[in-house]
């Protein structure tokens, strides 16, 4: 009988034709563990997210606070919308400022897009972020959405000094503590809401890992509560 495993020279390089791509593949997704909302990490832009509802976020509408990356590729797709509407005089970016677009069919894969404003990019902290976690889980909530899909947009939007875990654990706090409030109303009859049962949180491949050290911190303060 020929043992398939005893290796020659021809079948070791088929063998590293078949196993070595599968084996060297990252996951572009990580569900994170212990979540008290189902919360998956996904290596993906905005621009391509194929959702209900994709929600970024910009800062403050000025000539200095220009778009890269992502921003720059949704910008595009909408054939320059974001930066028609980025006027002082139509939406000005302040923090916790919001706009939702439905996007001319066939230019972006979500149905929706909210767009957060942050205020000032000079004095941006991550602390900041907790109201915008906020607002995710409550417009997602108050569109009928349980599963929305977000993206900071905070190093697409120029401001590079802090890391994404920063970011992420508060805008992880703010969202769990939109949700435990609206599961305290839902349980006294006072609210109609639905809930949000899951979120995607996107983030670039390099910062998948700090991304999700953010979000963890964040599910273990929220736990010590």
């Amino acid at each position: 009988m020929t043992n398939f495993w005893k290796t020659t020279p021809t079948s070791a390089f088929l063998i590293a034709l078949i196993v070595g791509p599968m084996a060297l593949a990252q996951p572009n997704s990580i569900d994170i563990k212990g979540a008290p909302i189902p919360i998956q990490v996904l290596a993906q832009s905005p621009a391509e997210t194929t959702t209900d509802l994709q929600v970024v976020c910009l800062f403050r509408s000025s000539p200095v606070n220009t778009l890269h990356g992502s921003l720059t590729e949704t910008n595009e797709k909408l054939s320059g919308l974001l930066e028609r509407i980025r006027k002082p005089e139509l939406f000005r970016g302040e923090l916790g400022e919001t706009l939702l677009l439905t996007p001319p069919k066939d230019r972006l894969g979500a149905k929706m897009l909210l767009i957060i404003g942050l205020g000032d990019s000079q004095s941006f902290s991550p602390q900041r972020m907790q109201l915008v976690g906020e607002i995710v889980y409550m417009e997602a909530s108050r569109l009928g959405i349980t599963h929305p899909f977000f993206a900071p947009t905070i190093l697409d939007g120029g401001v590079t000094k802090f890391t994404t875990g920063e970011v992420a654990e508060q805008v992880i706090g703010g969202f769990l503590r939109a949700a435990t409030t609206d599961r305290v109303l839902r349980d006294a009859s006072a609210s109609a809401s639905q809930g949000v049962t899951a979120l995607t949180y996107l983030a670039g491949s390099k910062n998948v890992g700090s991304t999700r050290e953010g979000i963890e911190k964040a599910i273990a303060a929220a736990a010590r509560m």
